[in-house]
């Protein structure tokens, strides 16, 4: 059995503090304005974390001792792309939130929750995974199967 479980709408608001967790992480100043976004963000992700078969899942691992707490998360979604030799249906999954809490790690958690939601993607007949590697991270993605991608992405913020 697994540590990990999929995350249910009464998880949202820890979901979103181990998302602050993750962008603490990689960006200074990551926090500015934290309250409003959550806020704003916690009725859409409880809508979302009650859709059984939508294209959007996230997977947690609870802290033990602490009911209601959560000490890992992972979070992805599918995307239709027009079809291609390596994804003919189109469908790409796309893993866009790791993170554990600093005093959690190094227990497999992370690892358990990417487990489960590389079978929910494998179900939903995703032909690839994509995601962003930290450098600190690199290792567990490549130990699942994940090789760096020349793809030069840009970004503009609307």
């Amino acid at each position: 059995m697994s540590l990990a479980r999929r995350a249910r709408p009464e998880d949202a608001a820890e979901v979103l503090r181990l998302r602050q967790v993750m962008i603490d992480s990689l960006w200074s100043g990551g926090g500015a304005g934290q309250a409003d976004w959550h806020a704003e963000s916690l009725p859409t992700l409880r809508e979302r974390l009650a859709e059984e078969d939508g294209d959007f899942s996230a997977f947690v691992v609870e802290r033990p001792g602490r009911p209601g707490s959560l000490a890992a998360l992972v979070a992805g979604s599918v995307d239709y792309r027009i079809g291609n030799a390596r994804s003919p249906r189109g469908r790409v999954g796309y893993v866009f939130c790791v993170a554990t809490d600093p005093d959690a790690r190094r227990r497999g958690y992370a690892r358990a929750c990417m487990e489960e939601l590389l079978a929910w993607f494998r179900a939903r007949g995703t032909g690839h995974v994509l995601l962003n590697a930290s450098p600190e991270a690199e290792p567990l993605y490549a130990s699942l199967g994940f090789r760096r991608d020349p793809d030069p992405s840009m970004r503009l913020l609307l």
